[in-house]
């Protein structure tokens, strides 16, 4: 079974294996988490996505961290650029990192809280999705996934899903 754990916190500077990135289709690094993982690794996320563009709604593919202490960034296409997303792309995209996590070796994981910035989608329900995904995940190396989250609501929603409370 998979350890859960929810923090506030940067998840650029996190030292995990692999840090997730809720991506748009075409892997460009323009707001929210995904613009802070681009300044955080530097040019070379930005030119590997680039190269890996356009993916799927609901896939995911690494590139390098660069400066960042993570090997990898999994960016899961959450939503077309500037467009919304649904709870059907939130569970697709996390099971889509998780599996990309253990095909890479990671035994940690960095989730942030899919398509509720830019995405628009409501936190509490993307934190049951998420949690759900990786509850029904079958770990390969993957050992523990830690949810690096901003802000108290974002952190209650989270808690409150791995812990199977009802708000």
């Amino acid at each position: 079974m998979i350890e859960l754990e929810v923090v506030q916190a940067d998840v650029t500077k996190l030292e995990l294996d692999a840090i997730a990135n809720a991506a748009n289709t075409q892997l460009r690094q323009g707001g929210g988490v995904a613009a802070a993982i681009a300044r955080a690794g530097g040019p070379d996320v930005q030119r590997e996505s680039t190269r890996k563009a356009p993916i799927g709604l609901g896939e995911a593919v690494e590139t390098t961290a660069g400066a960042m202490p993570a090997r990898y960034v999994i960016h899961a296409a959450t939503m077309e650029l500037g467009g919304p997303t649904s709870a059907t792309i939130i569970t697709r995209a996390t099971a889509a990192t998780l599996r990309r996590a253990d095909e890479l070796g990671c035994r940690t994981l960095g989730l942030v809280a899919f398509g509720t910035g830019v995405g628009g989608f409501p936190l509490d329900e993307a934190a049951r999705l998420m949690v759900d995904a990786v509850r029904r995940h079958s770990a390969g190396a993957l050992e523990k996934v830690v949810f690096a989250v901003h802000g108290d609501a974002a952190e209650r929603a989270f808690t409150d899903a791995v812990q199977g409370l009802d708000r």
